[in-house]
């Protein structure tokens, strides 16, 4: 959708940040997503404090209000009643100065709905307080980050900061990414931090979200190539266990390919209200998405009854080369917000991840002639029939010597993307890439449900057993899909409906 914009400026903007690529013919190629969200202008990370108050979505996230590369964060702010149409609104936390006279950036969090007032900063009704890493510096060198909270009595519009902050202080450089339950066996506050160069997790408990008490920790386990951060504790449901669920901690650190980029993993278990114990260290490590471009995902706080699933939703950009993207005015935008299952498989239980329903109140007509495309934000539905050993599948974006190619590799069972010769990939020289994500066959096929948008394409693998997210920046406004296999023996069915912007 296209944002509705309440700041001026970023009404101005908005339209102007259209012309990010020259084609070959000179014209201009749109890569603002239409379907994704995205900040009118300048830079934006992590999403953060996701809550749900009073039909609203509230979404913050790391910005930058005076420039479109990293630097200065603060929280912006958008509000949706369905995830997919956002009202932009101005900041709620902005970067200040402390007493000592050294600038302090508001770091991710998490909100919560403090609905019985446990804070005692709500006297008449329940407000939102928002947790969040301070984080300290000087001449643009961090010195501190400690866990810091501020609250809303206008439902999340605007924050007061509480003035005893900060309100965890490990005396630590980094030590961030407060991510706050409510434990109701304990009828407790619970917080998840992480000690990235430490690649552990720790966990909190308060009653009242200003007074601490360390729990315990957890890790280091599964993988330790990078640093963790952003650490999400939640119960999941299961799929084939009606009325059930399982714990399970989120970390956003490496790339299942490489350790120059960045990823996620999740550890399935239980918590005590005090420890997280995994279920079976030795299988460990197990990722959520195998594209390139997707981290610090979390879930959001005080969904309504009839949301049955965790939402999650994540930045679908990479610190590799996110900076350098060719976008303007914004740089980043969010992945498609998943609902979050686990399913029981014969290696132990595993996340499932789905796209909202409501994204299927953007599917219109089919289309039909995929020679002469100039719609791009699509749907696609493809399965994959192998029958021999050679790569089937499907090239988005072709044009001329261009095409991003999603393929099934029947020899060692993975779904590929290859970006290599997507566009633009001359901007930063870890951009190009072949990613891949392990896919076995379901009754002899591959499913894939494709959702492109602009710059963006999400690969869901067998109804999200597997997920891949990655960016694209193709230089011409028309293109054509085309499907190819290695034989007679290989199938390939597709079906294209467009998805109103």
């Amino acid at each position: 959708m296209r944002t509705i914009l309440l700041l001026i400026l970023g009404a101005l903007c908005f339209g102007c940040g259209q012309k990010t690529s020259e084609t070959k013919e000179n014209a201009p190629v749109d890569y603002r997503p239409s379907f994704h969200f995205t900040p009118p202008q300048n830079w934006m990370n992590d999403p953060n404090g996701l809550v749900y108050l009073d039909g609203e979505y509230h979404l913050y996230y790391q910005y930058n209000p005076y420039g479109n590369i990293w630097g200065h964060m603060t929280w912006g702010h958008a509000v949706s009643t369905d995830l997919l149409h956002w009202t932009h609104l101005p900041v709620a936390i902005e970067e200040y100065t402390d007493a000592k006279g050294d600038s302090v950036m508001i770091f991710s969090g998490s909100a919560v709905v403090d609905k019985q007032n446990t804070s005692g900063f709500f006297a008449d009704s329940s407000g939102i307080v928002a947790i969040y890493t301070s984080h300290v510096h000087r001449n643009d060198e961090g010195i501190r980050q400690h866990q810091s909270i501020a609250y809303s009595k206008d439902k999340g519009r605007t924050f007061v900061r509480y003035a005893s902050n900060p309100v965890i202080d490990r005396e630590r450089k980094d030590f961030r990414d407060p991510k706050v339950i409510w434990y109701e066996p304990n009828k407790k506050w619970i917080m998840a931090t992480v000690v990235p160069d430490h690649y552990k997790a720790e966990f909190y408990e308060s009653p009242d979200l200003k007074n601490w008490k360390f729990l315990s920790e957890f890790g280091p386990l599964g993988d330790t190539m990078k640093i963790w951060e952003c650490p999400d504790l939640l119960q999941v449901p299961i799929m084939e266990e009606p009325g059930k669920k399982k714990w399970v901690l989120i970390i956003s650190n490496s790339h299942p390919q490489g350790p120059t980029f960045v990823g996620m993993q999740y550890f399935i278990g239980d918590f005590d209200g005090k420890t997280f114990t995994p279920e079976n260290p030795g299988q460990y490590p197990l990722y959520l998405d195998y594209g390139k471009d997707y981290y610090a995902a979390v879930t959001y706080n005080n969904l309504p009854a009839t949301e049955a699933s965790p939402i999650l939703f994540g930045w679908a950009n990479n610190w590799a080369y996110g900076q350098k993207i060719p976008t303007h005015p914004w740089r980043s935008a969010m992945a498609l917000p998943r609902n979050l299952y686990l399913t029981n498989t014969s290696q132990g239980y595993r996340i499932i991840q789905r796209p909202i329903q409501a994204i299927e109140s953007l599917r219109k007509e089919e289309i039909t002639d995929l020679d002469h495309l100039t719609e791009n934000t699509l749907m696609v539905e493809c399965v994959l029939t192998p029958g021999s050993g050679s790569p089937l599948g499907i090239k988005l974006f072709k044009h001329e010597i261009e095409e991003t190619v999603i393929s099934y590799d029947a020899v060692r069972k993975e779904v590929v993307i290859d970006r290599t010769a997507s566009g633009n990939v001359s901007f930063h020289p870890e951009f190009s890439s072949v990613e891949r994500a392990p896919a076995n066959l379901k009754n002899g096929m591959v499913k894939l449900t494709i959702f492109v948008d602009h710059a963006i394409v999400e690969v869901f693998i067998n109804d999200g057993e597997q997920v891949m997210t990655e960016q694209v920046f193709p230089t011409s406004n028309t293109f054509s899909i085309e499907t190819f296999k290695g034989s007679e023996t290989d199938g390939v069915s597709l079906k294209i409906y467009r998805l109103q912007p």
